[in-house]
């Protein structure tokens, strides 16, 4: 399907929980996180029922986020239902890759097709300040190594104030084969609102210096606006998803659905279609269809991020 301003509409973010093993300071409070009753969360035969109805609608790839989804048992079997159901183009997943090391090899096996990575930093004071909890840096890079033997793997680090010094650090894990890194604009939603930004312009004049080579490559490296650059030194690329300051509102092929069933046409805005409460009442395939379709239907033109405002709620929540 396409959307009223004519893009087509084929990716759909799933969030599995709002919980999380670290407490990342433009993600979540750093205590006292108001979770979601477990009755609340959609159950995984509850996700199948509404991913066969986006399949309808012409909605292909899915990805499965949170929180941090590995902290939910049988991610594996969730990633195999939703890559049994005819039409399905892909499926990924986007961690804090904490858990990851432990699954690899069933998530692997289930068909997982690609993993994202989130890491903002390879310092662990940094680390253990960002997130609020004591994991190694090394353990998180052991498992991003080891997870690039067998699947496509991207490094997602947030741009942030004192995490400069880290950008050629992160840039420098493309040289390994199978390893994109992508460097993410912090978006004014919830814990994110007060933070200074930092434009992707910035970061790639630094990244410059030392690969003065990287230039703009057209490849197609995942399903989402990230735009992508290549040097001859590295063997992946480096990527920008730089919705503040370079609006790609207009190539948005994405809807997201929150761990409580909210089907959510924007990630800048609160209001969506409550689908848990059309699955729990009973509603068919037919009427779980036209939901989709309206919020498609319902997706704005664009941000309002420029605006200096967003979504309310912390990204745990919404899925980011």
């Amino acid at each position: 399907m396409t959307d009223r301003y004519g893009r087509p509409i084929r990716y759909l973010r799933i969030s599995l929980t709002d919980r999380c093993n670290l407490r990342c300071r433009y993600c979540m409070p750093a205590e006292g996180v108001p979770l979601r009753a477990h009755e609340e969360i959609l159950r995984y035969e509850e996700i199948v029922k509404i991913a066969k109805a986006a399949l309808a609608c012409g909605i292909d790839t899915f990805k499965l986020t949170g929180g941090e989804p590995l902290v939910r048992r049988e991610v594996p079997a969730l990633v195999a239902a939703l890559k049994a159901l005819p039409s399905t183009r892909q499926v990924t997943l986007t961690t804090n890759g904490i858990l990851l090391g432990a699954q690899l090899d069933a998530l692997a096996a289930a068909g997982l097709d690609a993993v994202n990575i989130s890491l903002d930093t390879l310092d662990d004071g940094q680390y253990h300040t960002l997130t609020r909890r004591d994991y190694p840096v090394a353990e998180v890079v052991a498992t991003l190594r080891a997870a690039a033997r067998v699947l496509p793997v991207k490094v997602n680090a947030v741009l942030l104030p004192e995490t400069a010094d880290q950008w050629l650090p992160l840039a420098h894990l493309a040289a390994d084969p199978g390893v994109d890194v992508r460097f993410i604009e912090e978006m004014p939603i919830g814990k994110g609102e007060a933070a200074p930004g930092i434009s992707a312009d910035r970061v790639l004049a630094v990244l410059r210096t030392a690969w003065p080579d990287l230039a703009p490559c057209e490849e197609k490296r995942g399903n989402g606006p990230a735009h992508y650059y290549q040097s001859g030194a590295l063997a992946g690329r480096i990527g920008f998803i730089d919705a503040v300051s370079h609006r790609f509102c207009a190539q948005c092929n994405r809807l997201r659905l929150t761990c409580t069933g909210i089907l959510r046409p924007c990630l800048c805005y609160d209001d969506g279609i409550d689908l848990r409460a059309l699955v729990r009442g009973g509603a068919g395939p037919d009427e779980l269809k036209k939901a989709v379709e309206q919020a498609i239907a319902a997706k704005p033109e664009a941000h309002c991020f420029a605006a200096g405002h967003g979504s309310e709620q912390t990204m745990n929540t919404i899925g980011g």
